[in-house]
């Protein structure tokens, strides 16, 4: 035991003498304040995940509590890595067409401790703190499917999206990309994470098709207590998510530390006072739902309004999302289950749009301010086209592999598509009398289930 200690002893020194060798930097140009700053702000941002797992896996039914936390404590580890190998150079690599980065940074290759260009923090502290970014934003799709994916399709299919989907995207606005050359601003994600998230949710399960029994029999959420801690992480995380965008410890950090208050808060009581005119009563998930609004509405412009803008951005987002949720849905008819899309995308879209009217000139990232002080259309009308350029990532012709989708578009392939990909699960099926073919569907089927012609839609039984 004496030799080990003394081995110890002797190397330790020789260590200490030779990290500093081995991880060399400038430190004339690093601000340690700044990097302290966008440190913590990174480590708020992780907690984020797992309280977004809480606030999903509380409103879930039972049987799916686990899974739905699992999918985002994998996700953490999955894009984790996956972001260092190819994520960052993929983003914030060499810009190619405007399009996307070149595998010139790819397993982090040139990245060391210098100094961030045009920045005053080590480049690692910078893929540190976007690489929560690209972790929380493939979980916040997870609210959408919940209930309906198998773990291993599910891991497949975040792996791609992160790498095919967000990635570029994030480069676009944020790499230096096209939408960022047009002067769209994005303080902190509300193109790259919310919408993008948020459509991309709406995509899925309307592929995927309802859960069973939907709209029939009860779906209890699990436990709403553990809803509102994952609704307080994710508040208390957001300061780091909106705040920590600045990459510097300065006014403009504090501007959106405090619009972020600003927001939140308006969103809570906004939605509050809906439910209360609407339904005449208050409620908690409402409370929680409205913060979330509120969070989603400010992101996009944290560093570029003043803290009353922020107040009116949270006092209108909440009705709005309130109507996507409560009525669009409904009349839509998809099953967007813990209301990803209505949450998170809508509202970024609402926040997207005010961004382009309240920006403070001084404050923007361009030459462009808000349409209220300005009187110029171009912030706004590059907001909005960054808004549009989501919509590619949604497919409108795609009506679902449900059985319902016969309502509209029909035939015995695809009846038949219907049925393998139910597993042979369908025992009655309702057919809209327009629908083209519907007497060869008939005909061909009748022997395997019960069809019916009328317009109620399907039925798995």
């Amino acid at each position: 035991m004496k030799k080990l200690w003394s081995r110890l002893g002797v190397l330790l020194p020789c260590l200490l003498m030779a990290a500093p060798a081995a991880f060399a930097s400038d430190p004339g140009t690093i601000d340690t304040g700044d990097t302290a700053w966008v440190l913590i702000s990174a480590a708020l941002v992780f907690i984020m995940t797992p309280g977004l797992g809480f606030f999903y896996g509380g409103m879930v039914r039972n049987k799916n509590v686990l899974t739905t936390i699992m999918q985002s404590f994998f996700i953490v580890a999955m894009i984790s890595v996956e972001w260092i190998l190819i994520g960052y150079a993929m983003t914030f690599g060499t810009d190619i067409n405007g399009f996307i980065g070149s595998l010139d940074k790819v397993g982090l290759t040139g990245v060391g401790m210098a100094v961030l260009e045009n920045g005053t923090i080590p480049e690692m502290a910078f893929v540190a703190f976007q690489c929560m970014f690209a972790v929380i934003t493939p979980a916040l799709i997870t609210g959408a499917f919940a209930e309906r994916m198998k773990f291993h399709a599910f891991v497949v299919f975040i792996l791609l999206w992160a790498i095919f989907i967000y990635n570029p995207m994030a480069h676009w606005v944020w790499g230096g990309g096209f939408l960022a050359k047009l002067g769209a601003l994005d303080f902190a994600g509300g193109l790259v994470i919310h919408i993008l998230s948020g459509v991309s949710g709406l995509t899925l399960c309307v592929l995927l098709g309802k859960r069973y029994g939907y709209g029939k029999i009860p779906m209890v959420p699990h436990n709403l207590p553990m809803t509102v801690l994952g609704a307080a992480l994710l508040w208390f995380g957001w300061f780091g998510f909106n705040a920590g965008s600045e990459f510097a410890a300065d006014g403009v950090a504090g501007l959106a530390l405090l619009n972020t208050v600003a927001a939140s808060a308006a969103g809570v009581l906004s939605w509050m006072l809906t439910e209360r005119i609407t339904v005449g009563k208050c409620t908690l998930v409402g409370a929680a739902t409205g913060l979330v609004a509120g969070l989603v509405a400010i992101t996009p412009a944290a560093g570029f309004v003043e803290p009353w803008a922020a107040i009116v951005m949270g006092l209108i987002v909440s009705p709005i999302v309130y109507a996507a949720i409560s009525q669009a849905k409904r009349r839509l008819g998809y099953d967007d289950a813990l209301d990803a899309f209505g949450c998170h995308c809508i509202g970024g879209i609402v926040g997207g749009i005010l961004t382009g009217l309240f920006c403070v000139p001084g404050l923007s990232w361009t030459e462009h301010g808000g349409l209220l002080y300005t009187g110029d259309w171009s912030l706004l009308g590059a907001q909005v086209l960054g808004i549009h350029l989501e919509g590619p990532f949604l497919s409108p012709d795609y009506k679902g592999a449900m059985p319902e989708s016969l309502l509209r578009k029909g035939d015995a392939a695809w009846v038949r598509r219907c049925q393998q990909e139910a597993g042979g699960a369908i025992r009655y099926m309702t057919v809209a009398p327009e629908v083209e073919g519907v007497q060869d569907i008939v005909r061909e089927f009748s022997g395997e289930f019960t069809i019916a012609i009328g317009h109620s839609g399907a039925d798995y039984r």
